[in-house]
């Protein structure tokens, strides 16, 4: 995934693989901080992360989140029928699994991610779709390239400036444009981020905006996550220049016996654990 504008230099879950000691708190962390730290977690934590859920990914399937929602399911973007011969962008695109599904409807999308390991990955994986190693805060390509753009957990949870974000996805897209994002629902910020029993007590504040962030003993973040309110981030995407089409929370099915960090069978069947926003640009 590109993890867009997080990770200039030097995710989807925190914690496991960051850097050995990397000291868990809640602090500012601005926009140079928060891109370089996701770089580098997403470099270092990519074949991890592609070892473990890869089997779930696949190699060209299009899931929205742990949940399993399928975009062949869903057609957030459209029927599968309508995306021949878009220009789609993947922002966040990791291993360009959604990007190769889309391939396969007849789309040209280009996979973009922040992380070099991660396309590393998609690379491994084939070299059919096109790959941009680039931040999402600094798109590179010209107004009006594209007929729509996605990201299933990329960026956007992982940026101090998510408006900036918006405002160039929609630079991008051509008038009539479709943007569909997914994030952490918001309400699991007031949760503890634990898959089991204990995960469903609320522990903090819903209203906290304070950033997560793991810093090394330097103080130095090494991975940052941004919280926003469901609110938030509906004003950013208006802010963005969007029309806000529909929300989408997506329930748990029976089939999903997975863990996937703090999303579990448990926890998903009593909260929501991922929200989509299907935008338009008018």
């Amino acid at each position: 995934m590109n993890q867009e504008d997080y990770a200039s230099e030097d995710a989807y879950e925190a914690g496991p693989g960051s850097v050995e000691d990397a000291e868990a708190t809640r602090r500012d962390a601005g926009e140079a901080e928060s891109s370089r730290a996701s770089r580098g977690w997403w470099d270092r934590n990519a074949d991890e992360y592609q070892s473990e859920h890869g089997a779930f990914l696949g190699d060209d399937r299009f899931v929205w989140g742990p949940e399993g929602l399928d975009e062949a399911e869903a057609a957030l973007l459209g029927p599968a029928a309508s995306l021949k011969d878009k220009d789609v962008l993947e922002i966040g695109a990791g291993a360009a699994q959604c990007s190769r599904w889309l391939a396969a409807q007849g789309a040209r999308p280009v996979a973009l991610d922040l992380s070099h390991r991660q396309l590393q990955h998609a690379l491994r994986i084939g070299d059919d779709v096109p790959l941009v190693e680039a931040d999402a805060g600094r798109l590179p390509f010209r107004d009006g390239s594209f007929d729509l753009a996605c990201s299933a957990y990329g960026a956007v949870p992982f940026v101090a400036d998510p408006v900036n974000v918006m405002r160039e996805v929609r630079r991008v897209l051509r008038p009539g444009g479709r943007w569909v994002f997914s994030v952490t629902h918001p309400i699991r910020w007031a949760f503890p981020d634990e898959p089991g029993p204990e995960g469903l007590s609320v522990a903090a504040s819903y209203f906290d905006r304070t950033p997560y962030v793991e810093q090394d003993e330097q103080g130095r973040a090494v991975y940052v996550e941004h919280h926003r309110t469901l609110g938030d981030r509906v004003r950013d995407v208006v802010a963005g220049g969007f029309r806000l089409v529909d929300l989408v929370e997506p329930e748990w099915p029976e089939w999903n016996s997975q863990e996937w960090g703090g999303w579990s069978p448990l926890r998903g069947n009593l909260i929501p654990g991922t929200a989509i926003f299907v935008c338009e640009r008018d």
